[in-house]
């Protein structure tokens, strides 16, 4: 059977099954089986397949995840995320303070968080109801919110950095300290929009807020847990005392220590953590493991081998190729969420971008910023319908996709700033070698 043969019947065979209703991980395995069956017959396929199974659920690096997953929705669920809101609200006296702080917020959120969707829900979740009281545009209010949970995934730790290092075998203490200077940069580029757009329509965004400052103590029970975590998580990792995995091991333990210490928690909120994170992982762990018995039979039958001396037998230019892979991405975005197209396409696009000569660090944030992009294009975007649902019915979803436009336009504005200067995501990871 040749390569070209396969590679169009798994891709034919998950498209019917994703439109039969099936979800992604059951999807992938479904589309992977037949051929698996081809390659090794029945008996030693379904040996096969358990051994692959059984090796994604004990994969070391893998725990890191449940980890995060489950210290972010410590944070959700209790008042440590809030009161970062609060802060960074009150600590600021200019105009259109929420806005910034809300940004502020999910950036800080994101230094402990990987989820972009755990993000907006918990800013979001107390930001938007202020920002209506206050006065904000429902366009802004929503965009600024949808927008800001996606630094989660781009300001270290990361879910999907984190996938993206799995899947390539790239360092992922790397691609962490990759992330931090365009993570910022996003943030400037993220309050620039609200400046600029406070410009454009005065009326949007109310005048200066005269509420009360925080207290001393208000500033550190809001600051300090958030700090704690972030300095454990990141000089742990970057001074190379601790894995990713063994960092988000600690983490984890404090935030549970620091939840119910500062953070309001009670053992009902705990139990509804674990909950969340027992059923974010039964999708993420079925997910992994299907993509494994996919990625197995592209990789027996060296599509992605194929495909890349195909691609490259047409001499184009690597950014030609780099170009139609930004625009691949950002158009099956609108129709799959980003852990789905992690473990999908990867596999095959890596290679050619490898081959295409960019460097694969470089190339892990830029695939990461796509991948912000597509939680917030439609008709699958899951953060505009997490904010959506946030307002109760109060803010259309066609009001938060509007909202976002100007975030998405300064998202593919950064793409084009590391394009124009790669140094941009590879300076820092190499001074700190």
């Amino acid at each position: 059977m040749e390569w070209y043969h396969v590679g169009a019947g798994l891709l034919v065979l998950l498209v019917l099954f994703i439109g039969l209703g099936l979800s992604i991980p059951f999807a992938l395995a479904a589309a992977s089986l037949p051929f698996l069956f081809y390659i090794q017959g029945w008996s030693t396929a379904l040996v096969s397949s358990e051994l692959k199974l059984w090796g994604v659920w004990i994969d070391y690096v893998l725990l890191a995840v449940p980890l995060f997953v489950f210290l972010g929705e410590l944070i959700g669920r209790s008042n440590i995320g809030p009161n970062l809101y609060q802060f960074m609200h009150r600590g600021v006296r200019v105009r259109g303070s929420a806005a910034y702080g809300s940004i502020a917020a999910c950036a800080g959120f994101g230094a402990v968080c990987g989820s972009s969707m755990v993000g907006s829900l918990t800013i979001g979740g107390v930001a938007l109801p202020e920002m209506k009281k206050l006065g904000y545009d429902n366009r802004l209010s929503s965009g600024v919110l949808a927008a800001g949970g996606t630094l989660s995934v781009l300001i270290p730790p990361s879910l999907i950095l984190l996938f993206y290092g799995i899947v390539t075998d790239t360092s992922i203490g790397e691609l962490f300290i990759a992330g931090i200077v365009p993570g910022v940069v996003l943030v400037l580029l993220f309050c620039v929009v609200v400046y600029v757009w406070g410009r454009l329509h005065p009326s949007h965004i109310p005048d200066v807020d005269e509420s009360t400052r925080s207290s001393l103590r208000e500033m550190l029970v809001s600051l300090g847990p958030i700090l704690l975590i972030g300095l454990v998580i990141t000089l742990s990792i970057y001074t190379g005392i601790a894995t990713p995995t063994e960092a988000a091991a600690v983490a984890a333990l404090l935030t549970v220590i620091l939840a119910f210490g500062v953070g309001g928690l009670d053992f009902a909120g705990f139990k509804a953590a674990l909950m969340a994170t027992m059923r974010t992982m039964g999708y993420l762990g079925l997910l992994l493991s299907a993509g494994v018995l996919f990625g197995f039979v592209m990789t027996y039958y060296r599509v992605p081998q194929q495909f890349t001396e195909l691609f490259l037998s047409y001499q184009f230019g690597p950014y030609v190729v780099l170009a139609i892979v930004i625009v691949f991405y950002i158009v099956l975005g609108m129709f799959l969420e980003p852990v789905s197209m992690t473990f999908i396409t990867l596999p095959t696009i890596f290679p050619l971008m490898q081959a295409a000569g960019f460097d694969m660090i470089w190339f892990g944030i830029v695939y990461t910023i796509t991948m912000e992009i597509a939680v917030l294009t439609p008709p699958v975007g899951l953060n505009l319908y997490v904010i959506q649902g946030i307002s109760r019915g109060t803010i259309s979803i066609g009001e938060v996709i509007v909202g976002c436009l100007p975030f998405i336009a300064s998202m593919c504005l950064l793409i084009a700033l590391l394009i124009a200067m790669p140094g941009t995501a590879t300076w820092l990871p190499a001074a700190m070698k």
